[in-house]
């Protein structure tokens, strides 16, 4: 079975995880890769599509929506899951005491769950670091504003043993052609 591995980054810790994730199916014994959704023309070679973004303010990167959208129907017809990156920090809930993980999933993924209907979608813990160059303008002014970036945590929090958690579900799911049940 090929996997495609799909993602969407702006500075690489989402191609970081799309890439552990591919790493994981590959030593689970099916044929992964992991490519950027600019390099992505044709998904019919593959039998299930992991598709990752990184979110900013609440919203998935327009090159992973666009993605979604020009290969919907194709998508649709085969097993998919969404994931996102984004939220920094450690923290399990924000100062209301909302789980973070929830409270960041992209705004676009309840279009795309009607679009191509998901196994699953995950939302994971992002990087950042300061001294990246910004790109786009939202980065810009908040490169300017030394209050907005010192707001911002710095750091990798990537939660690496939760992306191999959720790659070997998506492997045993599609072992079985079934979704895995809680246990």
């Amino acid at each position: 079975m090929r996997v495609l591995v799909a993602y969407a980054t702006r500075h690489g810790a989402t191609a970081g995880i799309a890439e552990r994730i591919a790493a994981a199916l590959t030593r689970a014994g099916l044929s992964a890769e992991a490519r950027p959704v600019e390099d992505v023309r044709d998904i019919e070679p593959y039998d299930a599509v992991v598709l990752g973004g990184a979110a900013y303010m609440f919203h998935w990167l327009k090159p992973a929506v666009t993605f979604c959208r020009r290969h919907g129907t194709q998508l649709a017809a085969r097993p998919v899951w969404l994931f996102s990156s984004g939220p920094l920090g450690t923290d399990p809930v924000d100062k209301d005491g909302n789980n973070v993980l929830e409270t960041c999933r992209p705004k676009e993924f309840d279009e795309l769950t009607k679009l191509l209907h998901p196994r699953g979608e995950q939302v994971f813990h992002g990087a950042y670091n300061p001294d990246a160059p910004p790109i786009g303008l939202g980065e810009r002014l908040v490169h300017h504003l030394p209050a907005a970036r010192e707001a911002l945590q710095a750091g990798d929090f990537r939660d690496w043993p939760a992306i191999e958690a959720w790659a070997a579900q998506i492997a045993a799911e599609l072992e079985t052609g079934q979704p895995r049940t809680a246990i």
